[in-house]
């Protein structure tokens, strides 16, 4: 796969003191606009226990129709 082809999906991801995630349903484009939404968040006082972190999601853009692995179809 062309490294130019491959782009990801940022998504804000809270985790629980109790063990649960949350994905937040708006993704970033870039990885750096996703960690200035954290530091946004940082400027309130959270709960103890709770994090919030940033997760790729996985590729978003691939050539259409074709498969990752390279294969034929």
């Amino acid at each position: 796969m062309n490294a130019a082809a491959t782009a990801y999906i940022w998504y804000l991801v809270v985790a629980g003191p109790g063990g649960g995630m949350v994905v937040m349903p708006t993704g970033f484009d870039a990885r750096d606009q996703c960690e200035a939404a954290i530091v946004e968040y940082q400027k309130t006082a959270a709960p103890a226990g709770w994090s919030v972190s940033c997760l790729p999601a996985a590729a978003a853009f691939l050539g259409e129709g074709e498969p990752e692995d390279g294969q034929q179809q």
